[in-house]
């Protein structure tokens, strides 16, 4: 398949003439899932099963109602576990760990991943609305985690999720990235609407054509969006042709940054919480 290198289709002409380019990038954000590794795995569903058995347990209530109110948290308030807690005071610390015990034995190592990302210039950074442990099993499974400086989880995000603004302020401020010279890939189009406001390049990485996904359908629009630079099926592909046009010099694994503050567990947070009630 040749790599999609082609803006998405712009209604607005304007739009579409302006489109951001990588020439001046420093940073590289990526979403995690289904944009690291390929949507046709359906590692998600996995994840997806489990968030609907919990919610079924907790609510004491069958597996269908279960099943409407995760599409329906998810789709109002980013994650189906901020709209439990808002609406149903769930605590998240149990949340999470049990959504995220899952089998990550499909995703195998990917080396072109791998020597497309050390061709990128810059510092690589993952912004995830999951938790660290999940990234880091992803990343490993992958053979790409030393390609990547951090994850900023779910829990540094305070537990707010993408698309929220604040979350990618928090995400910006913490690692001392500057908008405008970053890029983010992400598999969400609305997870994309904040970060072009702040000046970032975007890129949707869609499934590939003739792959079958367990998406909803909302999750899949958005391709014609003003706020999408780029659109792309093949992200390795992608990823060698943004490098191909202005090769990097190899890099070794990233080192810690001095400084860096200590990260927001979730025994903090739930701590900070009920200290602020």
């Amino acid at each position: 398949m040749t790599p999609s290198m082609t803006p998405a289709p712009l209604s607005n002409p304007t739009a579409r003439a302006t489109q951001r380019a990588f020439a001046h990038i420093e940073t590289w954000v990526f979403d995690l899932d289904n944009t690291l590794y390929p949507h046709h795995l359906n590692l998600w569903q996995q994840v997806d099963e489990r968030i609907r058995n919990y919610i079924a347990k907790f609510l004491d209530t069958s597996y269908d109602n279960a099943f409407r109110k995760q599409k329906d948290f998810y789709r109002r308030y980013g994650t189906t576990m901020r709209g439990m807690m808002i609406e149903h005071g769930m605590n998240p610390d149990d949340f999470l760990d049990f959504v995220h015990q899952i089998d990550h034995s499909p995703i195998e190592p990917n080396p072109a991943l791998g020597d497309a990302l050390e061709r990128l210039p810059g510092r690589k950074l993952i912004l995830t609305n999951g938790t660290r442990a999940h990234a880091d099993a992803v990343m490993k499974r992958l053979a790409v985690d030393c390609h990547f400086e951090d994850v900023f989880d779910i829990i540094a995000g305070e537990l707010e999720p993408k698309p929220l603004p604040q979350t990618y302020d928090r995400f910006l401020a913490r690692h001392g990235v500057d908008a405008g010279k970053a890029a983010m890939f992400e598999d969400l189009a609305r997870n994309l609407e904040v970060p072009h406001a702040l000046g970032m390049t975007t890129v949707l990485v869609v499934p590939e054509r003739t792959r079958e996904v367990f998406r909803e359908g909302w999750e899949l629009e958005g391709r014609d969006a003003a706020h999408v630079d780029h659109v792309t099926d093949d992200l390795v592909g992608f990823l060698e042709a943004i490098a191909a046009r202005g090769a990097a010099p190899p890099c070794s694994p990233p080192k810690a940054r001095e400084g860096k503050r200590r990260p927001l567990t979730l025994a903090r947070r739930s701590a900070t919480q009920r200290r602020r009630t």
